[in-house]
């Protein structure tokens, strides 16, 4: 599917099979895919935490379902399928128009560029909207595309805007001069005690450099291995899966660190790899508030990661020299330095873990999203 999301929509479930009558708020959520990312995962915590608080309707406008078992089964949700073509950005938006009119749900959430039509379908409101941004494609990593910053300042200018991080907010009210009515910050949180651990493994025999993540291209695990190439000794423990398993295996083995480097696969629960780290990596061209970095600190873990979206301002100040360019040898030098020295690595998680648990529950989280989506 384009990035540029033109599309033209067909529906394949009838609407009396969406809503089922029930007096809990219907809360619409429009992703341009339900695979498992920062987004998914976060909606699935809140839905959770609400129960049959809400009922939901989840539109995966790639057909990407991967992220339905972190739901509760108990949830009522409905997933229609929404077939979809591009260049049609126009005729998209109507036809999703005559969408919200049939199923009338009490809130869209629409989320990123992706969703953008959803959001141009109610410019004149259908229904209650909000909008959430949690970063770009590869497309819009360095500058804003002209097209589509007009596009979110018409779509986007009436409706509640929700961000994750300090970086976004600058953009929007910078460069798409959303007004500051229209802007909420509500940073990612996380359940801090499944994270919790009690460091025992940690600062004995050589280091484990850990990363979590969807092995996609903006993750960009070629400059994590290139990095850990660098490296004398030390094992690097890669969990996650996508389409860029095949190529980075490969770079491991022309590295000659493959014997060094276990590719651990999906995960739905990755709270145990965490407690066998001892250093957590990322490598990403674009963040801007990563869970993954949250859960490291949750964890007690010191943080190698590159200087992107909000991180420099996540971790603890005593982490800030670990947070480096979008370069290999920078990050090489980073993990080099930690890994040496178990007792730097062990003030620095400890310093991290007490800004987590000061700045990022998920108690606020959840309040937050429950005022929305109850309006």
């Amino acid at each position: 599917m384009s990035a540029e999301g033109f599309r033209y929509v067909k529906v394949k479930l009838a609407s009396g099979q969406v809503r089922d009558g029930g007096k809990a708020p219907l809360v619409m959520h429009v992703f341009p895919t339900f695979a498992v990312g920062g987004a998914q995962v976060r909606f699935a915590a809140i839905a959770n935490h609400f129960g049959t608080e809400f009922r939901h309707i989840v539109v995966s406008l790639d057909g990407n379902l991967a992220c339905r078992e972190r739901l509760d089964p108990d949830l009522n949700v409905t997933f229609p399928v929404v077939a979809a073509t591009k260049n049609a950005m126009l005729t998209a938006a109507w036809q999703y128009r005559r969408l919200l009119k049939d199923w009338r749900p009490d809130v869209l959430v629409t989320c990123n560029w992706g969703a953008i039509e959803f959001a141009l379908a109610n410019i004149v409101p259908v229904v209650r909207h909000m909008h959430v941004v949690d970063g770009f494609g590869p497309e819009e990593r360095a500058a804003q595309i002209p097209r589509r910053t007009m596009v979110r300042r018409i779509a986007l200018g009436r409706s509640p805007v929700v961000l994750p991080s300090r970086n976004l907010i600058r953009i929007v009210r910078d460069i798409w001069k959303l007004p500051e009515a229209v802007i909420r910050y509500v940073p990612n949180g996380i359940d801090l005690d499944r994270f919790a651990t009690d460091g025992s493994r940690r600062g004995g025999g050589e280091p484990v450099i850990g990363t979590v993540a969807a092995l996609r291209a903006e993750k960009n695990l070629g400059r994590l291995l290139r990095a850990f190439a660098t490296l004398p000794s030390g094992r690097l423990v890669i969990v996650g899966d996508g389409p860029e398993r095949p190529a980075l295996e490969a770079l491991a083995g022309s590295l000659g660190v493959a014997e060094r480097v276990a590719f651990a696969g999906h995960h739905r629960d990755t709270a145990s790899f965490y407690a066998q780290f001892d250093i957590f990596a990322l490598s990403s061209d674009t963040e801007q508030m990563p869970l993954s970095v949250i859960e490291a600190m949750a964890s007690g873990l010191p943080v190698v990661s590159t200087d992107v979206g909000d991180v420099a301002m996540m971790v603890a100040t005593e982490n800030a020299a670990s947070i480096v360019p979008m370069d290999e040898a920078a990050m090489g030098r980073a993990l080099g330095a930690l890994a040496t020295d178990p007792p730097v690595r062990q003030r620095i998680g400890a310093a991290n873990l007490l800004k987590a648990r000061a700045e990022f529950d998920q108690a606020a989280m959840f309040a937050a999203y429950g005022a929305l989506w109850h309006g």
